[in-house]
Formats: structure tokens, C-alpha cells, sequence
């Protein structure tokens, strides 16, 4: 689906993250300590980042690709997405359809285009409040709108840059449930930058842990955790304090 060769890229000609060679081939969970580099890393898949090295979706170069062809393949969702306009909820999501909508002679959204805003606004649990302008929702309602957009654009690969952010523990977990299903029922995949590592393991049985801009380790979760990796990276006992919280559930 997506692979990765010697990728670095940065800010202000300093590079954050620096020679990540990766093959993704299903969802991905991403962790690693604040500013290891996570973010910029989705940035530069996205494209949205210049970058150097090679990134190719379905074995396609990006540099070949313009900007609607990578966002039919391509969407991602920020972690604090931020409004500069008024529209409603229904207008909001309906912009995910773009790419689809720009490529055909009328230009114009048809019944299908509106059909699958309503399904991915049933899908983040806010079909009743498609009329609403999004100034007026909460800060989870409003990370559900943009999820809901990205689902509407239906892309092959969704990023989410800590996707559960501003949500309640309920919604948090149907919002991992209904994209990890998204992605094995059409082949897809998500990518998404955790903090959680519980919701990252929910969401995906491979992690990529990320330290000081590089590849620290990747393969699968339960095994990277029970080598203690994530112990060098966050400087604590992280299987001991995952097998603390299951005592209390206990």
C-alpha cells in the first residue's frame, strides 16, 4: 500500500525526521515521546510537506501524482483542526467529496456525493446535527465533523494525527472500532499517531515507535512491548504500568 524509502523532512531546513525506510501493508499505529517527530512524519506522507527520499501509494511516486490524484488515495486528519469559516456540519463533510466532484464535467455534488456524507456522518454519530453550523459544536463534535469529511473523501489510506482527541472514552472507542472494520472491509488502511497505547493496539497489531526523529522500532505490538522498547523510549515501565491498569479492571 505505502512504502517508504529514506524519507526526511523538517522545517526551516533542519530535518525532523531523518531516513525512514518503511513498507506499510495495513493500519499502523505510531508512538514515540512528544516531538519524536510522529506528525511531521504523516505530514510528509500526506505530502503536505516538502520531503526528501521516496514515498509511493500502491507503488506510484507521489512526485508523479497531482494534488487531486493524492487525495483520492490520501486524507488525513489533524489533531487540532482549526475553523475559518461558518458553514454547517452537511457543507463541511460534502468538502471530502472535492476531489470526486472535481473530476467530473458538471462539477456539482449528485445524490450519491450526499448519500455518503449522511453515511459518514452516521458513522461519527452526528446525523442530527448535520444542519448545525460547526461554530456552535464542542471540540469532540467538531474532531467527529473533520473525521466524518475524511471518511466522505474515501480515500485508500486515512492518516489520523491523534484521532481521539477531545473525545470521551465511549466515542474514542467506537471511533478505533468503526475505522479498524473501515479498513478491513474495503482493503484499506489507517495510519494514526497515538498517544494511547491501549487505543493504538486496538486500532492496529503493528506499531512503528519512533525516537529523536528516527525508527526506534517496528513490528508487532505485543512483542515490541514485552521487549521493554517502549521502556528506552518513554523513560518508564511501560508493560509494568499496562499490566497495573489491568489489575484494576480486574
Amino acid at each position: 500500500m505505502l512504502t517508504l524509502k529514506d524519507v526526511s523532512a523538517g522545517y526551516g531546513g533542519e530535518d525532523v525526521i531523518k531516513n525512514i525506510s518503511l513498507e506499510i501493508r495495513g493500519n499502523l499505529s505510531i508512538i514515540g515521546a512528544n516531538g519524536c517527530g510522529k506528525t511531521t512524519l504523516l505530514r510528509a506522507v500526506a505530502n503536505t510537506l516538502p520531503h526528501k527520499g521516496q514515498i509511493e501509494i500502491y507503488g506510484k511516486s507521489v512526485f508523479d501524482m497531482n494534488r487531486r490524484e493524492i487525495s483520492l488515495n490520501i486524507a488525513m486528519l489533524s489533531q487540532q483542526p482549526s475553523i475559518y469559516f461558518s458553514y454547517s456540519v452537511f457543507d463541511t463533510v460534502m468538502m471530502g467529496r472535492y476531489p470526486h466532484i472535481r473530476g467530473r464535467v458538471s462539477g456539482s455534488p449528485t445524490k450519491e456525493d450526499r448519500e455518503i456524507v449522511e453515511q459518514s456522518l452516521e458513522a461519527v454519530g452526528l446525523i442530527v446535527e448535520k444542519n448545525r453550523d460547526i461554530a456552535k459544536l464542542s471540540g469532540g463534535q467538531l474532531q467527529r465533523v473533520f473525521l466524518a469529511r475524511a471518511l466522505a473523501q474515501q480515500p485508500r489510506i486515512i492518516l489520523l494525527d491523534e484521532p481521539t482527541n477531545h473525545l470521551d472514552l465511549k466515542c474514542q472507542i467506537e471511533i478505533i472500532d468503526y475505522l479498524k472494520a473501515w479498513a478491513t472491509d474495503n482493503e484499506r488502511a489507517v495510519i494514526g499517531v497515538m498517544h494511547d497505547i491501549n487505543l493504538a493496539l486496538r486500532l492496529s497489531d503493528e506499531l512503528l515507535v519512533m525516537k529523536n526523529g528516527q525508527m526506534h522500532a517496528s513490528g508487532k505490538g505485543r512483542e515490541i512491548i514485552a521487549a521493554g522498547v517502549l521502556n528506552e523510549v518513554y523513560g518508564m515501565d511501560v508493560k509494568g504500568y499496562m499490566k497495573e491498569v489491568a489489575r484494576v479492571w480486574e
